[in-house]
């Protein structure tokens, strides 16, 4: 185990062969329990079936996935010399957008899968554009499917350019990406060189994974702990659990939940079943304050420093990247918000500037509407009241979903928020 930390996110197109990566890097990693294998080595050996190890990694990911279960695949952990991963939000999840964007843990940076055989797909885009809006900071991409094209040099290269192409366009620095033909299925390059590019002397996967630069964590920030749930237990009264994203929480603090708008003293902080002096970012914690009730405060509340209260939004400006919607978006549309652990409804009141992806510039001031495919700036005002921070300064809590119809049709970030 290392102790380092880094939360990794999959993303990519559906087909190009996220699962299977996922499933080879925890074969790979050896997060597969050895006892779990061994159950199932005879029975393969029946069927006459090599290799299946590996295969029965991906049944197993791929049946959870089938019954819907997000437990334990939704994150996967592994470890490599350098760090432990937690893959946040496998592949195949509806929710995977909002979750990559909402999700306990944000991604620090990110590996995006192209098929070496289909190349560039719109999938692959909005991937990009979200990692590059969410602020993921390296990306390591794989060319997967090696296998299948032979191994051939010129097709890497070719995908490599369509690829830096859409970096390039999105303005992403393509100083911060690598590139490295693998194949997820045969295992080239992901834990060991392989021999069926001899051409390829680059890193492989797990050590490209070792090389990624330490996340700093957030503890410098103000303390900002987004309430999961509120417990009431016996002996110790009122208890919201989180999970700190940044700051550090004592006891002792005096703390204020908003847009709740009640604070106190913080008596006590729990995690694991042990009582400590103290969490900082990253840790899921339950903790009690003095003259909090049950009823006074509730899911999607944030606690912060009461000298430096979480803001509380009137109104906010954001920009967005709008990924899917059948028709068009227009002032007023009234859609759910996700940002950290809170749904709220809000409005969009203004569409103030729509953006040229590829620049970075203004295309339009005050469009009429904007549909999929758009980045845009917008006003947007909570239908009730929700807690959240511009973007530049509290990034954790600067980012939301825009969920409508079972799917997620924007991603976006916090430019300002204009207080209550």
């Amino acid at each position: 185990m290392s102790d380092q930390h880094q939360n990794l996110a999959i993303i990519g197109h559906v087909d190009h062969g996220k699962s299977t990566l996922v499933g080879r890097l925890l074969y790979e990693t050896g997060s597969v329990p050895e006892h779990v294998i061994e159950q199932h080595r005879e029975e393969a050996e029946e069927k006459g079936k090599g290799g299946f190890e590996f295969a029965y990694v991906m049944d197993n990911l791929a049946e959870e996935r089938e019954r819907g279960v997000t437990i334990d695949i939704a994150h996967q952990e592994f470890s490599t010399d350098a760090y432990d991963f937690t893959i946040v939000d496998c592949p195949g999840h509806r929710d995977f957008v909002k979750n990559m964007i909402t999700g306990a843990s944000q991604a620090d940076n990110a590996v995006l899968v192209v098929a070496a055989d289909d190349g560039v797909a719109p999938q692959t885009q909005e991937h990009v554009f979200l990692a590059r809006t969410l602020g993921i900071d390296e990306l390591i991409i794989g060319i997967n499917k090696m296998d299948i094209v032979d191994y051939k040099e010129s097709t890497y290269d070719e995908v490599v350019e369509e690829v830096n192409q859409l970096l390039k366009q999105v303005q992403f620095n393509t100083d911060d990406a690598s590139f490295i033909p693998i194949s997820a299925f045969e295992g080239d390059n992901i834990a060991e060189e392989s021999d069926n590019t001899p051409w390829y002397d680059g890193e492989i996967l797990l050590e490209a994974l070792n090389d990624l630069p330490e996340p700093e964590p957030p503890t410098d920030a103000p303390l900002r702990l987004p309430i999961q749930d509120v417990y009431t237990i016996s002996g110790i009264g009122t208890v919201p659990v989180g999970r700190i994203e940044t700051g550090i929480l004592n006891t002792g603090d005096n703390v204020s939940f908003q847009p709740s708008d009640v604070g106190g003293e913080v008596k006590t902080i729990e995690m694991h079943h042990e009582e400590v002096p103290k969490a900082e970012p990253g840790d899921n914690v339950g903790f009690n304050v003095r003259g909090i009730g049950k009823d006074d405060i509730r899911r999607g509340d944030v606690c912060g420093p009461a000298d430096e209260p979480p803001s509380v939004a009137e109104t906010f400006q954001a920009q967005i990247v709008v990924m899917q919607h059948p028709s068009v978006i227009t002032a007023g549309y009234t859609p759910v918000f996700h940002a950290h652990t809170a749904q709220v409804a809000c409005t969009i009141e203004s569409i103030d500037k729509k953006m040229d992806p590829s620049s970075g510039e203004v295309a339009e001031e005050n469009p009429d509407f904007i549909q999929a495919g758009d980045a845009a700036v917008v006003t947007i005002r909570p239908q009730k009241p929700l807690s959240i921070e511009p973007s530049s300064e509290i990034p954790e809590l600067g980012s939301f979903a825009i969920r409508d119809m079972g799917q997620t049709i924007a991603a976006g970030k916090v430019l300002s928020v204009d207080e209550k």
